[in-house]
């Protein structure tokens, strides 16, 4: 997807390395344009090229990371604005109801052409800050017993219903 169109997923201070290393291969594996990672524990440097030979999210990427546009943020603010300023609306993933609106992943709409989706850490989910700056916030419904899946796998589920909308969109628009 490029131009005018644009698909960022935005990990929140992701805690392990090898989740962030498959979520890099999820999503250029689908396409996706952008990977946006907050790090308040500045464990990855804001520089392109240092990411792109960190041997572990080398080894947990399968390669993806050398081929794959990662922006780094100290901050949740700063990403918030970043995308704010780009005029991106922002989507949140949450297994629990967070957010002002919730909405499970078949009836979402992933199609707006600037569309940023959110994923939490792995114990706490999105912070109250990217949760308020979310239109809406996207549920996996789970038929288990357990409440929530791994960050890589939620990745994998949610970007490929982004990228598979976004492309049924295009077609759809394109043939009118």
């Amino acid at each position: 997807m490029t131009g005018h169109f644009e698909l960022i997923a935005v990990l929140e201070n992701p805690n392990y390395m090898i989740n962030i290393g498959n979520v890099i291969r999820n999503i250029n594996g689908l396409g996706v344009d952008k990977l946006f990672i907050i790090d308040g524990q500045h464990r990855l440097a804001d520089n392109p090229e240092e990411i792109r030979q960190r041997k572990s999210l080398l080894k947990h990427s399968n390669g993806a990371v050398k081929w794959t546009f990662v922006k780094v943020f100290d901050t949740t603010e700063s990403c918030i604005g970043f995308l704010s300023d780009s005029q991106f609306i922002s989507v949140g993933t949450s297994p629990h109801p967070v957010c002002r609106k919730q909405v499970g992943l078949p009836e979402s709409d992933l199609t707006y052409p600037k569309l940023a989706i959110w994923f939490g850490d792995e114990s706490r989910g999105l912070s109250e800050k990217a949760i308020q700056a979310c239109e809406y916030c996207l549920t996996i419904a789970m038929k288990g017993r357990v409440e929530s899946l791994n960050l890589s796998t939620t990745t994998g589920i949610v970007m490929y219903e982004a990228v598979n909308q976004r492309e049924k969109g295009v077609v759809l628009r394109f043939d009118l």
